[in-house]
């Protein structure tokens, strides 16, 4: 099986690191994938972008790579775009749906257009009038970047006076901040797998965290959080939203993988969209291996099926060759 994996897959890249603030996790992903890939019998190869350039990456005559960074310049669709300039096949969506993605408030834009869920938001700036924001939102509400994962520079407002800081501590991160109405309930996540009409929604984790404040600290480092798959949810709920993560990344026009995260709303457990991640993570911590596993597909064969699906938006014509 190894031997016709490594004929399948030819060389492979392992993309990971990066020079996004999000490094940290992408080193931690990007070594449990290249081990994942290299006891597969796969000639896997790490390569982190931060430390060798983009001639270096076409050099290194990759069949096809493996996309595990997470953030900015690797997730946002810029990355994307070289490996399509280069003709190198990458897991993950393409070039569009990963820049439209990373854009927490553009997602938003475009799950609204399509009739899909999501908590009310508006974007921020240093004039903006602080108790309007609260009156139009409501409270408590999420500051965040727009642009950031991780729940980097993330705050909850209780009240309009602490809107100035939670701005600013987000504007750190980003010049784009967006306030966005709070959820009170449960936290689900949920992977899915494949393309178009073939995509599959994983099984949902419910996530509890401590004092339910699922921080950097929490979702990576601590072991006081739990997740829960199955998730606990009735099945009706558990297909309910399942189904809307699938919407959520068809509408985007998302391929390969990704992970949506939902809120249940406590009041009448209607879902609520939040984000979706087009490169998540793959650390000990990471969800996508935790539901994979619920439904019968092992770390190593989750990073072997998810390889498989590396492609290209736009094919090379046929005339054209690499030097």
């Amino acid at each position: 099986m190894s031997k016709d994996l490594k004929q399948e897959f030819g060389k492979v890249g392992v993309l990971f690191g990066g020079r996004s603030a999000e490094r940290e996790i992408s080193l931690m992903s990007g070594s449990g994938v290249l081990k994942a890939l290299q006891s597969q019998g796969i000639d896997a190869h790490p390569f982190d972008p931060a430390q060798r350039s983009l001639a270096e990456l076409a050099a290194a005559r990759f069949d096809r790579v493996f996309i595990a960074l997470h953030g900015r310049y690797g997730e946002d669709g810029t990355l994307q775009g070289a490996l399509e300039q280069l003709a190198i096949p990458y897991t993950g969506p393409g070039v569009l749906a990963s820049a439209i993605a990373m854009d927490k408030a553009m997602t938003k834009r475009v799950w609204m257009f399509n009739g899909l869920p999501t908590p009310r938001f508006e974007m921020l700036g240093t004039d903006s009038d602080w108790h309007a924001v609260a009156s139009r939102i409501g409270l408590p509400l999420i500051v965040k970047p727009a642009h950031e994962g991780s729940t980097l520079g993330l705050t909850k407002v209780t009240e309009a006076a602490q809107l100035p800081a939670a701005y600013a501590l987000a504007a750190r991160f980003d010049s784009a901040v967006m306030a966005e109405e709070f959820i009170s309930g449960m936290e689900l996540t949920c992977p899915v797998l494949g393309r178009g009409d073939d995509a599959r929604a994983l099984p949902v984790v419910r996530i509890v965290a401590p004092d339910a404040n699922y921080d950097y600290q929490n979702k990576y480092f601590s072991d006081q959080t739990q997740y829960l798959c199955p998730s606990g949810l009735s099945a009706a709920q558990e297909q309910q939203v399942q189904q809307l993560v699938l919407d959520s990344y068809r509408s985007l026009g998302c391929r390969g993988w990704a992970r949506a995260d939902v809120m249940l709303r406590a009041t009448d457990n209607a879902p609520f969209l939040l984000e979706i991640n087009t490169s998540p993570g793959m650390t000990g911590h990471s969800l996508v291996p935790m539901s994979a596993a619920v439904a019968g597909l092992p770390y190593e064969q989750l990073c072997v099926e998810i390889l498989r699906t590396a492609a290209l938006d736009l094919r090379p014509s046929a005339e054209w060759t690499p030097d």
